[in-house]
């Protein structure tokens, strides 16, 4: 029997959407068989693979599809981001600033970051949601993959959508956890999966759109991972590429790759490079990509301001490798 997990938001405080809810179908991150489920209280439920035995917990209302070796590698990974985030200052104690994402940073410590993401999601709002809300007046099923504090998944549900909020990090300040500030503006909670973006735990073809905002860079191979997205889109699916370093030269994203490691030992003791990820875009991974499983691309250019559209210009004045884009890569496969 497939796994029924009743999930989502369903109704957008503004516009209602004609469903009210929907289900998934998850399936063994080890063995990839569906999953038969057995739930039992809110903070101690279980799925059990009947293929392989690989169990499922669900703590604090998010599930945990690691299996012990993926737990094993990525856990450096997992404490190297916790620590290197808490001291830079992300997170908060406060409800409002969560709720304020990605408008406003209420605590002031990475303001021109959250620029950069509230400039991204105006222009893929106007640009590419309004449009998909047209045609899709009930809502679109959507993974937001590398979901980090859920402030997308929230903004996604305010719109009337049905968000699924993946990531490796659950803490209450910068990872899933902190999901919890937004669940009392809506009308229902998001489910939230700890997981790889290599082995989602979905059966196949659920899901209208996947988005990685700021986090497809993290991905330590391209080909598999969007192989392993595009599975779990219906046809014809949508993957969106938001805030990931883009560079037209291989070689200026070498430089800043070596810049960001030894910038983060000197001030972290780290060089944030546990896992091999793959850290930035360029045009030819684009053409990879596009040619190896028939997506095509369409490159919108957000405007962060004359201070960002200035820095190239800058940049080649003072000799200095090419600045990154944040452009947003919006991909369709039939």
């Amino acid at each position: 029997m497939a796994t029924l997990l009743q999930s989502g938001i369903s109704a957008s405080r503004h516009k209602p959407p004609e469903s009210v809810g929907r289900c998934l179908r998850l399936q063994c991150p080890v063995c990839r068989k569906e999953l038969e489920q057995a739930l039992g209280r809110e903070d101690d439920s279980l799925l059990g693979c009947s293929g392989c035995g690989f169990a499922v917990t669900k703590r604090e209302g998010i599930w945990k599809f690691l299996p012990p070796e993926s737990e094993a590698k990525f856990g450096r990974f997992i404490g190297d981001c916790q620590t290197i985030r808490q001291r830079e200052g992300r997170g908060s104690a406060s409800g409002h600033y969560y709720l304020a994402l990605p408008f406003k940073d209420t605590t002031g410590g990475n303001e021109w970051q959250w620029r950069i993401r509230a400039g991204s999601f105006r222009h893929f709002s106007s640009e590419i949601l309004a449009d998909l809300e047209r045609r899709n007046p009930g809502g679109l099923d959507i993974l937001d993959l590398g979901a980090g504090n859920c402030w997308l998944s929230y903004r996604l549900a305010l719109r009337g959508h049905r968000p699924v909020a993946v990531d490796l990090l659950v803490n209450r300040q910068d990872g899933l956890g902190a999901a919890a500030h937004y669940f009392s503006f809506l009308p229902r909670g998001f489910p939230r999966f700890q997981a790889e973006m290599d082995r989602l735990p979905f059966a196949a073809r659920q899901f209208d759109v996947a988005i990685f905002n700021a986090s497809w860079h993290y991905s330590e191979d391209y080909e598999r991972t969007l192989a392993e997205t595009l599975r779990c889109l219906r046809r014809p699916g949508y993957v969106a590429v938001m805030d990931s370093p883009y560079y037209y030269r291989q070689e200026s994203g070498q430089r800043m790759v070596e810049e960001r490691h030894a910038e983060f030992e000197k001030k972290h003791g780290c060089r944030s490079d546990s896992i091999p990820s793959l850290e930035y875009l360029t045009p030819r991974d684009l053409e990879r990509l596009a040619r190896s499983h028939g997506i095509t691309w369409r490159v919108l250019k957000p405007w962060y301001g004359i201070g960002w559209a200035l820095r190239p210009a800058r940049a080649w004045l003072l000799r200095r490798r090419e600045p990154a884009k944040f452009f947003i890569f919006w991909g369709k496969v039939e």
